[in-house]
């Protein structure tokens, strides 16, 4: 199985805009280079086999040797999500920069349920009402093709989209994107060992980047 992860390359004022304020662009580019590396670090310890970076940018030093970076395309998420989604070799999950929080156990149980006979898709929602992972047994980019992003409904159309496809559908637990500073004190609480909660740390601090 694939495991794709989409992301835009961390550039301040192109990323994490609503940690501004308390954040400075630079200081928001840090905690997304940091989230982004964490995610990266859970993806490739998982039993994926081909990690998968659909990337807004160039690679960093945050991205791993072994992954494979493929470009988003132009035009709305929805868009961009469904050109990612053509990398796909076979059955493949695929998350955000936006949990770091995630392990690569967390990644092991959404790819097991992927994976079982009876499963045609997963979904993982989020606390903000989108959702962190969908996960496809067969891939079908026009899956997320005009379903609205960035909307407190949009995993419930998500999810819907889904099920009008006809597609066994299982939930996974739902999970804190980092949208807001508060969501990143919340998280950087919650996985306080990881690189992404030296981030927060360090901003609130006040550490330069």
């Amino acid at each position: 199985m694939d495991l794709i992860v989409v992301a835009k390359e961390p550039v301040p004022g192109r990323v994490k805009t609503r940690l501004c304020p308390p954040c400075s662009p630079a200081d928001a580019a840090m905690i997304a280079a940091a989230a982004l590396a964490d995610t990266l670090d859970a993806a490739v310890r998982c039993g994926a086999d081909r990690v998968v970076l659909a990337l807004d940018g160039r690679p960093g030093p945050w991205c791993p040797p072994g992954v494979k970076v493929a470009r988003q395309g132009e035009g709305t998420l929805d868009r961009r999500l469904a050109t990612a989604w053509t990398a796909a070799r076979g059955p493949a999950l695929q998350v955000g920069m936006d949990t770091p929080q995630l392990s690569a156990a967390d990644l092991d149980e959404a790819l097991a349920h992927l994976n079982d006979g009876g499963v045609d898709a997963v979904i993982g929602p989020a606390t903000d009402g989108g959702w962190w992972t969908v996960g496809l047994h067969r891939p079908d980019p026009h899956v997320f093709v005009g379903v609205p992003t960035s909307r407190a409904d949009t995993g419930a159309r998500q999810h819907a989209r889904l099920a009008a496809l006809g597609l066994r559908t299982h939930t996974l637990r739902t999970l804190t994107d980092v949208d807001t500073w508060p969501d990143a004190a919340a998280v950087a609480a919650a996985a306080p060992g990881t690189r992404f909660a030296d981030a927060v740390r360090r901003v609130g601090a006040g550490t330069p980047p």
